[in-house]
């Protein structure tokens, strides 16, 4: 049985523009695949605590000499790296906020790099230790951004994702939300024309 693995960061909820782009994807998944497993997991409604030196602390301390509170710590960040490893394929959806992730991402990010667990250092470089499997990142944007040097989303993601074993990454684009409704309207229009092939590709891999 399939699993896809949704993840939101929007600030809006539900009412956000990537967040709907995310759920209209996952339902048009979930009419493929009657019989597969969804788990959304939204850091925007639900953030993730930042890091800080006790929670590194945690990961870096030997399981059996762990406290407590540290191994509820490491639990937490072993749960979300069980929904990344059990999926069979991720949706993200990811506003972008003053030219980057949103913090609450960044915080999901923070917990699920774990060295010796997501990805591991050797004598030629960092490998990912997790199995690849697909990507598709529904980015919204006030303005127009993709494939320029203002663009810091993209390169981020795709750095970070590969840095820990996910490489089939796709980007689906709604830019210029902010600029007017019909810009807008002709945005969101585009990204969902997009998901058809998104899903196909997703299908075939």
């Amino acid at each position: 049985m399939a699993t896809l693995l949704s993840i939101s960061s929007s600030i809006f909820g539900d009412q956000g523009n990537t967040s709907q782009l995310a759920g209209e994807f996952v339902a048009r998944w979930q009419a493929q695949n009657p019989q597969g497993s969804v788990v959304h997991r939204d850091v925007g409604s639900n953030p993730l605590p930042h890091l800080d030196s006790s929670r590194v602390g945690a990961f870096f301390t030997p399981a059996e000499q762990r406290s407590a509170e540290q191994q509820a710590v490491v639990a937490q960040s072993d749960a979300l790296i069980a929904e990344l490893n059990n999926a069979d394929a991720i949706v993200i959806g990811l506003p972008m906020y003053n030219f980057g992730v949103p913090s609450q991402f960044k915080a999901w990010i923070d917990h699920v790099a774990r060295a010796g667990v997501t990805f591991k250092y050797t004598d030629t470089g960092p490998v990912g230790l997790l199995a690849d499997k697909p990507v598709i990142v529904f980015a919204a944007r006030g303005g127009l951004y993709a494939n320029t040097p203002n663009d810091h989303q993209e390169p981020f993601m795709r750095q970070f994702l590969g840095f820990i074993g996910l490489n089939d990454v796709r980007f689906v684009y709604a830019e210029g939300v902010n600029m007017g409704d019909e810009p807008k309207a002709k945005a969101l229009a585009g990204a969902r024309n997009a998901m058809d092939a998104v899903l196909a590709a997703v299908q075939a891999a």
